[in-house]
């Protein structure tokens, strides 16, 4: 994973695919996702979490800036014919709950809709990270009808499969208040195609 954890400087330098940050006339290029370069937005200053990757002929450096989308990127990589530069293709084609919950629901069509993974990849990506992406996404809902990120995965997988958010968010909500007991995002995603 590498020694850095973290920069934190001046933005001197944006594109979409990196950024340069300026920390007392020290210059680092970070290559990042496209989701990272739109937050980043007209920022003059940002704290990005790095992830450093060491070649033989190369140091690079990725920045994330939030822990859920470097956190994917890892597991990412850690797939069978899936590079760095692969990873940060896929994080830019959707948002990181997107791509989450694609590979929960075993998605092929959408995973494979993005340039550089074909179906076998995408197999591959399901098969060895849908479990413990499964279990981080199994974040329990508490029994408010609060909206909070396992609400947001939810409505979001509904979205993908075809459905209306409007009519995806009033379902999911209406499970929540109904369910007094903590119930998970897999569980929460059965009953609303019930009842969508």
């Amino acid at each position: 994973m590498g020694m850095f954890e973290y920069i934190s400087g001046n933005v001197v330098y944006k594109q979409p695919t990196f950024v340069v940050i300026d920390i007392n006339g020290l210059a680092y290029r970070i290559n990042i996702s496209l989701n990272t370069f739109e937050s980043i937005n007209n920022a003059k200053q940002t704290k990005l979490l790095l992830h450093q990757s060491i070649k033989e002929d190369s140091h690079t450096l990725y920045g994330f800036l939030i822990e859920d989308e470097r956190s994917l990127f890892r597991s990412l990589i850690s797939v069978s014919g899936i590079g760095t530069n692969t990873a940060i293709l896929i994080l830019s084609s959707f948002k990181t709950s997107e791509i989450i919950n694609a590979i929960i629901n075993a998605n092929v069509s959408l995973l494979k809709s993005i340039k550089g993974v074909g179906p076998k990849t995408a197999q591959r990506m399901i098969v060895e990270l849908q479990d413990s992406l499964g279990k981080k996404g199994d974040t329990l809902i508490p029994a408010i009808g609060g909206r909070n990120q396992s609400v947001e995965e939810a409505i979001s997988a509904l979205h993908m499969l075809g459905f209306k958010k409007n009519d995806a968010e009033k379902v999911i909500v209406k499970i929540v208040r109904e369910n007094p007991e903590e119930i998970s995002v897999e569980e929460l995603i059965k009953l609303a195609l019930k009842s969508l």
